[in-house]
């Protein structure tokens, strides 16, 4: 038969059930059984108002509402900024976008005008030919990208990158940043860490040169390294490839990005213009574009044996290291380049001079030039 409580005492049970205490001590001590407390608890719940009843909002929620606010206020921006509505024309409304381009995300920028995104995209490829200013953006966006990924050790990727360059005032969606990684060929090397760390372990890279810098005759063994430098206005890496015998600089390549692309096409570079027999052995550091099955697979077609230095040992590379701090001493660090091409032109003079005209105590003061020159001279009388 069903007990009948005073409201006091369902007061005082509920009260004890929100302020945490174990239903089954309560229904111990008081003798009340479970299913009566819990049918309490039910009724009081339909009795509380819509407001009081509602489920409190989860993480994922929150998530939701700050993304729709960070939209809506890009839309807000985007409507300030163009001058125009929705109520403008077509034509004012796309160009006004086309200035907005690659600084919003192209969802934000279409919802805010009511432009059709196919629209958007059409007008943007029909006249972007025809704009300097959307290479000019592309340019600088992409010597912001490549600082921020080497200043970071090429550890981020596209979402870290984005949020680094809008902490220092360049709003950019991370689709773009991703967009442009991908052309400069920018990856974290955290995506081929696992891969490169279990070649290692396999016994991949072996220092087969063993600091032994010396060589019998040109294209025997090959040496390289890449290093970077930051004018004014953009950021390089110089790939260069050094003949041990002569200490020639037999091929070097100047590119916006440090991937593998540069090391195989320097690569390339030197064995097309040496033609080197079978037997050749090429040594650089542990750094992942040396180690990437594209470049190692290229060497293995050609019949080239790879060597690495040991991990951090530079002395392992150091004939490398020495030409790269003549090369900043001598060069770099002593002019202002004022451009792109000045800088590609000191290059190339300062590599010309170097092979042609700078003695090298390992030559007995011989150019590498003239050491290469006397090597021939030695085989024609041979």
């Amino acid at each position: 038969m069903r007990q009948n409580y005073t409201e006091q005492q369902k007061l005082d049970i509920l009260k004890r059930c929100q302020n945490g205490e174990s239903i089954l001590l309560i229904s111990k001590e008081t003798n009340i059984s479970r299913s009566t407390i819990y049918r309490w608890l039910s009724a009081s719940l339909k009795k509380k108002s819509p407001d009081q009843h509602s489920k409190e909002p989860t993480y994922k929620d929150i998530r939701k509402l700050e993304h729709r606010v960070q939209h809506l206020e890009g839309m807000f921006e985007v409507i300030e900024l163009s001058g125009c509505t929705s109520a403008s024309s077509l034509k004012d409304r796309l160009n006004a976008l086309e200035k907005l381009y690659g600084r919003y995300n192209t969802y934000i920028l279409c919802e805010a005008l009511k432009v059709p995104r196919g629209t958007f995209y059409n007008h943007i490829l029909r006249n972007k030919r025809e704009k300097a200013w959307y290479y000019e953006h592309r340019k600088i966006l992409k010597a912001e990208i490549q600082r921020v990924y080497h200043e970071t050790g090429q550890i981020y990727g596209s979402d870290k990158i984005t949020a680094i360059l809008k902490e220092q005032g360049i709003k950019t969606p991370e689709d773009t940043v991703r967009l442009l990684m991908k052309e400069l060929g920018l990856k974290s090397i955290r995506q081929q860490a696992k891969a490169l760390y279990e070649k290692e372990k396999k016994g991949f890279c072996q220092d087969k040169l063993k600091q032994n810098f010396y060589a019998d005759k040109p294209n025997q063994i090959w040496v390289s390294d890449v290093t970077y430098f930051k004018t004014k206005s953009s950021a390089f890496s110089i790939c260069v490839i050094m003949d041990l015998y002569s200490r020639m600089i037999v091929a070097y390549k100047i590119g916006t990005r440090n991937n593998t692309r540069l090391i195989k096409g320097t690569f390339k570079l030197a064995y097309e213009s040496r033609k080197p027999a079978d037997g050749l052995l090429f040594h650089s550091d542990r750094g992942s574009n040396y180690r990437a099955a594209a470049f190692t697979d290229y060497l293995k077609t050609l019949n080239v044996e790879q060597s690495f230095s040991r991990a951090h040992v530079p002395y392992d590379n150091s004939v490398v290291e020495s030409f790269f701090a003549n090369f900043k001493r001598e060069e770099l660090y002593r002019r202002k380049y004022r451009s792109d091409y000045e800088f590609r032109q000191c290059v190339n003079e300062y590599i010309l001079f170097y092979n042609m005209e700078r003695p090298h105590s390992s030559n007995n003061y011989k150019t590498p030039l003239a050491k290469e020159l006397e090597y021939k001279n030695k085989i024609k009388k041979s």
